[in-house]
């Protein structure tokens, strides 16, 4: 088979219509771009990944689900991430990447399908660096019926916030995603940005794309693992690996920024949880997650 793009279209119903020429559209982003693969034969994808998604070095986790994500839309016949779990066994470095596919089952609502990403190491060895299993299906086709007891963030508004241009100096070589993030902090959750961690465990922000790209299924896979970590919050500073992330993405989300809130409940034994609640411009509730993090205690 010939070698094919696996990108969205600029043309799609999901796309803003009349965007302004500086704003870029759903399928036309940098996002869009540096998650874009090539597929190679069936269920097997290449993928240069790029050092703008890297946080000291590392390439973002969000980042990389969402590359995984966008494989499996292709290799499955429903389009959209209902949920999608994550074990991430090594740290992806920027360079070439192959991810491989399977379909696990299909049915008339829903199809499941896992797929792994491969680098190769210093001596020539293939090593997975990340493994993912999820179900698919069409969030267009769900009904409107939302009965819940979750409300969205109470937050400033964004003129209001402070993003990582607002910092005194940049953290060396942790700045490369921010610049492709719209990222607005609460701040009542920006203590220890101050030296005055609140030891709460919580992390708010308006959260976009830099280039106006709106949101779709694909990037709330990021914008749950884009924020500062919570463990800042606590009182605690360095890296945070992700070990598991699981998403659920509930509905397609509106046009204009999104609310991120994260909370921690639990640190234990070097690791802690982070649960994500994901709000759109409608007050609806677009994607939750729960990731299992290691912590560097001492």
């Amino acid at each position: 088979m010939s070698e094919a793009a696996i990108a969205p279209s600029a043309t799609l119903g999901s796309a803003r219509t009349g965007a302004s020429p500086s704003r870029a559209a759903i399928g036309d982003s940098e996002f869009d771009r540096d998650t874009a693969l090539t597929r190679r034969e069936p269920g097997v994808y290449d993928i240069e990944l790029s050092a703008g998604w890297t946080i000291i070095s590392a390439v973002n986790g969000g980042y990389l689900l969402a590359v995984l994500g966008r494989a499996l839309a292709d290799a499955l016949p429903h389009p959209d991430p209902f949920t999608i779990s994550a074990h991430y066994l090594t740290a992806s470095q920027p360079g070439p990447a192959v991810v491989r596919t399977e379909t696990v089952r299909t049915g008339r609502t829903l199809s499941t399908g896992q797929a792994s990403l491969f680098q190769l190491d210093e001596q020539g060895n293939e090593v997975e660096r990340i493994r993912v299993l999820a179900s698919y299906g069409d969030l267009g086709a769900l009904p409107d019926d939302v009965r819940t007891a979750a409300r969205p963030p109470q937050m400033p508004p964004p003129e209001q916030c402070f993003g990582p241009q607002d910092a005194p100096s940049p953290v060396p070589g942790s700045s490369a995603i921010t610049d492709r993030l719209f990222l607005k902090l609460d701040p009542s959750t920006l203590g220890w940005a101050l030296g005055k961690p609140s030891g709460k465990g919580e992390m708010r922000a308006w959260f976009g794309l830099a280039d106006g790209r709106d949101a779709d299924p694909l990037s709330l896979l990021l914008a749950v693992d884009a924020l500062p970590p919570t463990a800042f919050e606590i009182g605690l500073s360095g890296w945070v690996p992700t070990v598991e992330l699981t998403v659920h993405v509930r509905c397609r989300p509106a046009p204009g920024p999104l609310r991120v809130a994260i909370t921690t409940r639990n640190l234990a034994g070097g690791f802690l949880e982070e649960d994500a609640e994901v709000w759109d411009s409608a007050d609806r509730l677009v994607a939750q997650s729960r990731q299992l993090a290691r912590v560097r205690l001492g």
